[in-house]
């Protein structure tokens, strides 16, 4: 397990938290393995921690959005 200190919300200090898998990058719920999930070690509040992967299709739209304001701003 991997150990993080966090500002926990139901506990309100400072706590350690920890990942569920047993090994690093052992997440089997993404391609490359790393876990956002967090357990603190005192109250079992989770948090996600890092960026959560997006799809390409939301990516792809994110930037044909972006690029169709471009086009409006000259």
């Amino acid at each position: 397990m991997i150990d993080t200190v966090r500002d926990c919300p139901d506990c309100g200090t400072r706590r350690p938290f920890v990942q569920h898998h047993a090994e690093p990058q052992g997440c089997p719920d993404t391609a490359d393995g790393r876990c956002s999930e967090w357990y603190c070690t005192r109250c079992g509040t989770a948090l996600l921690i890092g960026l959560l992967p997006a799809s390409r299709d939301v990516v792809a739209m994110r930037v044909r959005h972006a690029a169709g304001q471009l086009d409006r701003v000259a």
